[in-house]
């Protein structure tokens, strides 16, 4: 289950989508946020680049984001700095939105792919980014591969990154023939379940188990589940609040029975 801040983001980011129509996206009931196994599969390029800058456009949506590679995870390794159409820098005025990937987060897109575009737009300078690429309409440059909400763009901190790893598991098997890809994970997860003293092995294999149960949910049977969640959270805060309530009242019977009882 996700956690109360996750849920709370994915539902302001269905409101948000209403009112900024110049970056907001909307996805259909029947949309399915890729799974990272497909993600990996159906990417064109997965490349590990340096952040170094942006040409600007006519409006935020028009710029484009300047990368210097470092590794390709799947693909021809790119020459030269990689344009990166739909994503620029952190604006100089808003150094809140200079967020960094949670290292230990395999599931959920970066916080910024809910605040109304619906996928990461904004990077700071310097970040190592794994990217998911597709070639651009135009055949110049790249552009975002996955979707809304998918974890086309997060940061990692060094070749040892659980999710740099992940990545690389997930491309090799995509690879493979499709008969042979569920004996492969479940292989793999084993392996990794079976370190009961490596929580990040845990969460890696978590997240195989994710891949192994196939497709993610749709969106409605998402927003269904994250809205019935906000109903159980209003509920418990509000059987919290009367307990809090209830605790200070005064207790009018006992007060009347130690009135009559002189010896107390």
């Amino acid at each position: 289950m996700w956690h109360v801040e996750a849920r709370i983001a994915l539902i302001l980011s269905f409101i948000l989508t209403l009112t900024t129509p110049a970056i907001a996206c909307s996805v259909t009931a029947d949309y399915r946020v890729p799974t990272n196994l497909e993600l990996a599969s159906n990417a064109e390029l997965v490349l590990l680049g340096r952040v170094v800058g942006e040409v600007e456009g006519a409006d935020p949506w028009d710029r484009k984001l300047l990368v210097e590679p470092v590794q390709a995870i799947k693909g021809e390794m790119p020459e030269g700095t990689v344009s990166i159409s739909h994503a620029g820098l952190v604006p100089e005025d808003r150094p809140d939105f200079g967020i960094l990937s949670n290292p230990y987060e395999l599931n959920q897109a970066h916080p910024l792919s809910y605040i109304g575009a619906c996928i990461r737009t904004m990077f700071p300078r310097g970040t190592t980014v794994l990217f998911f690429l597709g070639r651009a309409p135009d055949g110049e440059g790249w552009r975002p591969s996955g979707g809304p909400f998918s974890r086309w763009a997060e940061d990692v901190l060094d070749e040892q990154a659980p999710w740099l790893m992940l990545t690389q598991l997930y491309v090799d098997i995509a690879a493979a023939p499709e008969s042979e890809r569920k004996a492969m994970l479940e292989a793999e997860r084993g392996e990794l379940a079976a370190m009961a003293d490596d929580p990040v092995a845990r969460l890696i294999a978590a997240d195989i188990a994710r891949q192994i149960e196939g497709p993610n949910p749709t969106w409605h049977e998402v927003m269904e589940r994250e809205m019935e969640a906000h109903r159980e959270l209003d509920s418990a805060m509000d059987a919290v609040a009367d307990v809090e309530a209830s605790a200070d009242e005064p207790h009018e019977t006992g007060l009347a029975d130690a009135m009559e009882d002189p010896e107390r």
